[in-house]
């Protein structure tokens, strides 16, 4: 039986959870009241691009990132682990790799990361979940740089062990969990391998990582699959990367406890709405049609006096029609990104609840 629930110090998670991405700091188009409003529980950042802007001073000056970003819940952090494979292993202009850590360099600025400093910056800007440093590569990398990859990203996690407990063990240091992430892409012998190191170094929790989608965008469910098996059922196993509706309830059933992805926010913002076609509160969601997009830019909408959905509780569908969010995406007005993600997080909350009462 999956985990039920996250303790942290800011607040207990249900699980399973899908947290959205506040890369920056921000979910983007969204105030702190508008994530409780959607039921979201945790937000996730990431301390790549915490650490460019607004920094590492200004987070601290600030309160750190719950007081800066008004978001009292729990925060999870990326460890700069995913840039490693969409920045430096796209375009060796971006950076190198060494076993020592990662070196970016972005327009004309060059940034070390290295195992202890992405810890180090985790846990000052007040991560409640801090993850591991990884070597990030693609499902399709050859069997050589998947190799690489476990043996860099195994190596990390000790180093990034030893620092978070160093962390951990000073005077009024603020409780936090570490999660390791495995590693492997297509290989069934390198994620049991990575698995298995980890497990022995010992995490909190665990990530699924690497791309999670093949050459054709699905789901590489046989590896998610291996790899949930292969790790412990009472820890939290979040699948890095995972945000479409069907992948994260395939995920969710495969026993994954939480998932994070910009897809739903993202989609948001470009008009792309999910509803459900049935009540997900009175239904078991099977096969593929229980969900479908509405495209808020088609012109059918425009007088469509009803809500975005009729399954929807968000504070949109309660007050607005679907025709004055079309209308209000028309004039690019600053408030139809907002309704739209404000929409979309309802529905994966929703969509979570559906699958928590599905699992008890």
């Amino acid at each position: 039986m999956a985990l039920t629930e996250l303790t942290t110090a800011n607040g207990t998670v249900q699980l399973p959870a899908f947290v959205p991405d506040g890369t920056r700091g921000v979910v983007r188009t969204l105030d702190a009241n508008d994530l409780r409003a959607a039921k979201v529980q945790q937000v996730q950042m990431n301390v790549y691009h915490l650490m460019q802007s607004p920094g590492t001073t200004t987070i601290q000056a600030l309160g750190g990132l719950h007081k800066m970003s008004g978001w009292d819940g729990p925060i999870s952090t990326d460890s700069g682990g995913f840039q490693v494979y969409s920045l430096i292993r796209q375009n060796a202009k971006f950076g190198s790799l060494t076993d020592q850590g990662a070196i970016f360099r972005i327009e004309g600025r060059k940034f070390k990361l290295t195992p202890e400093k992405s810890i180090q910056l985790q846990l000052a800007y007040g991560a409640n979940v801090a993850f591991c440093l990884d070597d990030c590569t693609h499902v399709s990398d050859s069997l050589a740089e998947q190799r690489k990859s476990v043996n860099r990203s195994i190596a990390w996690a000790k180093r990034c062990r030893k620092e978070f407990d160093r962390l951990q063990s000073q005077k009024n240091a603020k409780p936090a969990k570490l999660y390791a992430v495995v590693q492997g892409g297509n290989s069934s012998e390198l994620r049991t391998e990575c698995a298995e190191a980890l497990k022995e170094i010992g995490f909190e929790g665990y990530g699924y990582g690497g791309w999670p989608l093949d050459d054709d965008g699905n789901l590489v469910s046989e590896m998610l699959q291996l790899t949930r098996d292969l790790l412990p059922d009472d820890l939290p196993l979040h699948a890095l990367g995972v945000g479409h509706p069907a992948n994260v309830t395939a995920a969710t059933r495969m026993g994954y406890t939480l998932f994070d992805s910009v897809m739903p926010t993202r989609d948001a913002r470009h008009g792309r709405l999910y509803t459900f076609t049935v009540d997900p509160n009175e239904t078991h969601l099977t096969g593929k049609d229980w969900f479908k997009y509405i495209y808020l830019t088609d012109k059918k909408h425009l007088k469509t006096a009803t809500p975005i959905s009729e399954y929807c509780d968000c504070p949109v569908c309660q007050t607005y029609s679907l025709g004055y969010v079309h209308h209000l995406f028309k004039i690019k007005d600053a408030l139809a990104p907002r309704f739209a993600t404000l929409h979309n997080l309802r529905f994966m909350t929703q969509l979570m609840e559906n699958l928590r009462r599905e699992q008890r």
